[in-house]
């Protein structure tokens, strides 16, 4: 079918170690390394191998399909399988029990298909053993919170300021104004009203 063909075609096989690649586990502790595969026809006798530093085999299975769990060639003693594909997720993850610092390095999870004419894809994902975890420091990154947090407070602190003495500079101005006003009012009455007194005195008899 043409929707099929297009839909091979633009997922096909794809294999996948998770949203990071790189894993850290502390030395003689047992660490996940994930794996998981999608294939948009399914598939038939496909085969997963997981390799160390791309060369040293340490997980080989096969998988008949979908409704079988997939069967064990040969494994490092130290490996185990713990993944699954007769769920939602073809997942063929594995824990390497007992790390070791001679176990950092690169680990490749490769699948081959025969149903999608042997196609094949790999996905890695880089392993660091360390001696201790270390937490990380946060301190840096709370510093500069506080600081823009500081400034952004301080900023707003002085607009308030600003516009609270902007209004009574306004409102000093205006009553000024209205005191001119009443003051102006006054002086002009009262020079009015002695004119009028003036003239209406009469004259003095001779």
């Amino acid at each position: 079918l043409p929707g099929l063909h297009i839909c091979a075609i633009a997922i096909a096989l794809e294999v996948s170690v998770g949203k990071t690649n790189t894993v850290m586990a502390l030395n003689n502790s047992n660490v996940l390394l994930p794996c998981t595969f999608t294939t948009c026809i399914g598939f038939q006798d496909l085969v997963f191998t997981w390799y160390f530093n791309s060369t040293e085999m340490i997980y080989h299975g096969k998988i008949k399909n979908k409704a079988t769990e997939p069967t064990l060639i040969s494994r490092n003693p130290r490996v185990e399988f713990v993944g699954s594909t007769t769920k939602k997720d073809n997942n063929i993850s594995i824990v390497l029990n007992g790390v070791e610092f001679s176990d950092a390095g690169k680990y490749t999870c490769h699948v081959k298909n025969p149903k999608e004419k042997n196609a094949q894809h790999n996905a890695t994902i880089f392993l660091t053993v360390v001696h201790k975890m270390v937490e990380t420091d946060n301190t840096v990154t709370l510093i500069i919170v506080g600081v823009v947090g500081g400034l952004i407070g301080l900023l707003i602190l002085f607009m308030l300021i600003k516009r609270v003495v902007l209004f009574i500079i306004k409102k000093t101005q205006d009553g000024k104004k209205e005191c001119l006003v009443s003051s102006s009012g006054n002086d002009n009455t009262e020079n009015g009203l002695a004119g009028s007194k003036a003239e209406q005195k009469a004259p003095p008899k001779a």
